[in-house]
């Protein structure tokens, strides 16, 4: 067993790093991501250990990025592109669901894609437009594609690991505000890119959530159990495909769920897995779920983003919803109580 702490930027870096040592068909390619190290550092020394041809510094050029490690992974490559940021994720859009996606299909399984496409996602960094967005939804919905994300700095280690590994193409979310976030990295524990995590055990209410917002989740389960109140934090882990057996399980214990991320509420990930939920386990649900989201706007300047963001007093305001208490929203106390 390895073990050592590290922020969770520097575990990816860790991740990429191990990958290029154990298996030379692994090549690096993105904006700066060699000399400079990429703008968060994320690869910083990759280049001067490995060389320019397998951690390659490409032109500003997002689409043709992607095209690039179409034809290396024709050749039985396995490149991993990184996406400077996640509203630079468009010019490669077409790329990525028109060609990456679908090409093991279109050729009857002949040919593979085992691409990795890392994307620094989401707010709370104080940044300007194009640099705090959360797009998963659009990938989620395209087939042939893994959407995956990281909580924390062990998952992101091994769900990097997992994403190259793996001979499907795989969309790896990095959640930019927690890239400095530290924690114990075990370098020998592995992950599958399909099962969702269960964090904290709790009677009263279920709430899935991922990426950066799970640490905030969290906290707001032990706001919660101030009161009494018991909540089930279950990290999603994977976006596409989702864990609905995890989540659904815990709604037949629960009755009750919330599901948060920064994302707009519209055409979501909480609204498929909600929908999933209620084909599911209907039966078992004693309240109406919940969406803790973004707002459906662009999203604002970095002055108003903490108003757009999933806080905690948000997250327990709709806690609250599910289990009848007073809520902004209704601004009523049910009589019967919490349960």
């Amino acid at each position: 067993m390895t073990t050592s702490e590290l922020a969770l930027g520097a575990a990816i870096g860790r991740a990429l790093g191990d990958a290029l040592e154990s298996d030379e068909k692994v090549v690096l390619m993105g904006e700066d991501i060699g000399r400079l190290g990429g703008v968060f550092r994320v690869t910083d020394g990759l280049q001067a250990r490995f060389g320019k041809n397998r951690v390659i510094d490409s032109p500003l050029a997002e689409s043709a990025i992607v095209g690039t490690a179409v034809g290396m992974a024709y050749r039985g490559y396995r490149p991993v592109v990184e996406i400077q940021f996640d509203g630079f994720v468009y010019p490669a859009f077409d790329q990525i669901v028109a060609q990456v996606a679908r090409l093991h299909y279109r050729t009857q399984g002949r040919v593979r894609m085992p691409i990795t496409v890392r994307v620094p996602y989401g707010g709370d960094i104080g940044s300007v437009e194009h640099h705090s967005e959360s797009p998963e939804s659009y990938f989620a919905h395209t087939p042939g594609l893994r959407v995956v994300t990281a909580s924390s700095p062990q998952e992101a280690y091994s769900t990097m690991r997992a994403a190259i590994a793996s001979d499907d193409p795989v969309m790896f979310f990095e959640p930019k505000s927690r890239y400095w976030a530290k924690g114990d990295v075990d370098t020998d524990l592995t992950r599958d890119l399909d099962t969702a995590a269960v964090l904290t055990t709790g009677r009263d209410v279920t709430v899935a959530t991922y990426g950066p917002v799970v640490k905030t989740a969290l906290e707001a389960a032990i706001a919660a159990s101030d009161e009494g109140i018991e909540l089930e934090v279950i990290d999603l882990r994977a976006i596409s495909p989702l864990d609905v057996d995890t989540v659904a399980a815990s709604v037949e214990r629960t009755g009750r769920l919330v599901v948060a991320h920064e994302a707009p509420a519209e055409a979501s990930v909480a609204s498929e897995l909600i929908a999933s939920v209620v084909e599911r386990s209907f039966p078992a649900l004693r309240a109406a779920p919940e969406r803790v989201t973004g707002y459906d706007t662009p999203y604002p300047p970095s002055a108003l983003e903490g108003a757009y963001l999933p806080s905690l007093d948000r997250i327990l305001d709709a806690v609250d919803r599910t289990l009848g208490r007073r809520s902004s929203r209704t601004g009523l106390e049910y009589a019967g109580g919490a349960r």
